[in-house]
């Protein structure tokens, strides 16, 4: 899936010229987090609640509240925003929005096409497309195998699950860290074939983990060399 399928479209944006004051309210009523910072169509910055929380005068301050108001007001989204702003494309996946974001510690991802800001999307948005890809809003049972990096194996997995007409509802694979060749498949089927589906699994060889264990070696195929 592609982020363009996803970014939120109707964009709260501001002049670099808006005072903080305006900012805080504009972020307050449309309970958003970020907000966009536009000169000329473009995309020239990114004003986030935390730069404004920690650039907000302090509840310490010895001036008034008619002077603080008017101070805030004098200041500007330009002399606090973010310029060097890290962008995505619609065409960006998922996945690698999610690597974007973690790599830069941004939480939004401001999209751009044509130089033109489009959309944006955010780690919740991700994040939510990423637990729906593994299953996490459906009822199921989660069963966890270690397989070596080769060729037919992953195969063997579904073809036995398969036999027995038990539908996979998701699974995903990923390196196992440290162990150069060997891979995690986490695998979920429906609740009510948890249970069988472990059977079969065992049955033709497999290890399978359903709950956490801090020995995670004991489930590794006998035939894996480090």
């Amino acid at each position: 899936m592609y982020i363009g399928s996803i970014m939120r479209t109707q964009l709260i944006t501001v002049s670099p010229k808006t005072s903080l004051v305006e900012a805080k309210e504009l972020l307050e009523q449309n309970h958003i987090d970020h907000l966009l910072v536009v000169k000329n169509g473009k995309l020239v910055g990114v004003l986030s609640d935390r730069d404004l929380k920690q650039n907000w005068a302090s509840p310490a301050t010895t001036l008034s509240a008619h002077e603080l108001s008017y101070l805030l007001q004098k200041v500007t989204v330009d002399m606090i925003m973010v310029k060097s702003v890290v962008t995505a494309t619609p065409d960006t996946t998922i996945e690698r929005a999610a690597y974007i974001m973690q790599e830069h510690d941004i939480s939004s991802l401001p999209v751009t096409a044509n130089s033109e800001l489009v959309g944006i999307v955010t780690s919740t948005d991700v994040m939510a497309v990423l637990l729906d890809a593994i299953g996490m809003s459906e009822e199921s049972s989660r069963l966890s195998l270690f397989l070596n990096d080769q060729v037919g194996r992953l195969a063997k997995v579904t073809a036995t699950l398969s036999e027995l007409h038990i539908n996979i509802q998701s699974f995903f694979c990923y390196p196992v860290p440290d162990h150069y060749g060997l891979v995690q498949v986490v695998i979920r089927v429906d609740k009510q074939n948890g249970e069988r589906a472990r059977e079969a699994l065992e049955r033709e060889g497999f290890k399978v983990m359903t709950e956490y264990s801090k020995d995670m070696s004991l489930f590794f195929p006998a035939s894996y060399k480090r």
